[in-house]
């Protein structure tokens, strides 16, 4: 008991710290920028599909808040039409890649280790950021508008035979897929952001801290947007939208804890060894 005491003591005096207080804000504003790329990316690939721009933004409008859309709907016909697709794409992606920076710098501060240079700080913030962006909307798509979405393509007529097969197939495997895919994205996310190699054992407990958190956060978000929420009660206010962002503070909140817990496990173990 005095362990664990002195254990959650420790972990709480490094949450506390003025870098951690920090972070979530800073972490959740950069994975809202890290959108404008994905919706280019996405507009990207409609074009070379020859997608309706109007059946995008239709998409859009059935499942996206209102006010939402109306933000986003010029990166779509831009991103579609190719103009600026560039300039948007590059300075999005440069902009979200700032969060993950500050989760470098962070985690050195944490760590106790040497920052390397700015340039090669840069360079794996790229890095980083791509992994982020993609569990970012892997989380977003799949588990939170996943049963919306997957709904909407079986609607076709190519899938009218086997649709009701591949929807329950999908509600029943998305949670424990999500879970090893969550795992395993998170805990590289948790090795690499040091500039120093941490040993994975060392990041295994914030690992599976956050994909636990991650899990129950957005299984809620998801039950709210697919069940409780009315857009259409809510067209003239920006409540939609606010819950997207409390999300979002969350699931960085909990992230950011999950390094707390490492740092802890870490301090930890290498004490025990010192003292041998």
């Amino acid at each position: 008991m005095k362990i664990l005491k002195e254990y959650l003591k420790k972990l709480f005096n490094i949450i506390n710290k003025d870098e951690m207080k920090i972070l979530p804000g800073h972490l959740s504003f950069f994975l809202v920028l890290s959108i404008i790329p994905c919706i280019t990316l996405f507009g990207i690939i409609c074009s070379l599909f020859s997608v309706s721009i109007n059946d995008i933004i239709s998409l859009f409008s059935n499942n996206v808040p209102k006010e939402a859309v109306k933000l986003l709907e010029s990166f779509i016909v831009t991103s579609a039409k190719g103009g600026y697709i560039g300039l948007y794409f590059v300075v999005g992606f440069l902009l979200a890649s700032n969060g993950a920076y500050s989760v470098i710098i962070t985690s050195n501060t944490l760590y106790n280790i040497k920052h390397a240079s700015y340039l090669e700080g840069r360079i794996k913030a790229l890095f980083l950021t791509i992994i982020l962006m993609f569990l970012f909307l892997f989380v977003l798509v799949v588990l939170a508008f996943g049963n919306v979405i997957l709904k909407m393509v079986l609607h076709l007529e190519m899938f009218d035979n086997i649709s009701n097969n591949i929807y329950h197939l999908f509600v029943y495997l998305k949670w424990p897929v999500a879970f090893l895919v969550i795992l395993m994205l998170v805990k590289l996310l948790y090795t690499l952001a040091p500039d120093k190699k941490i040993k994975s054992k060392y990041v295994n407990k914030g690992s599976v801290f956050t994909t636990i958190g991650w899990l129950f956060v957005t299984a809620i978000y998801s039950f709210y947007a697919n069940n409780i929420v009315n857009y259409g009660v809510f067209y003239g206010s920006l409540s939609s939208i606010i819950i997207l962002m409390i999300w979002i503070y969350i699931i960085s909140y909990i992230f950011v804890v999950g390094i707390a817990i490492n740092v802890n496990n870490y301090n930890y173990v290498e004490e025990n060894v010192n003292h041998k």
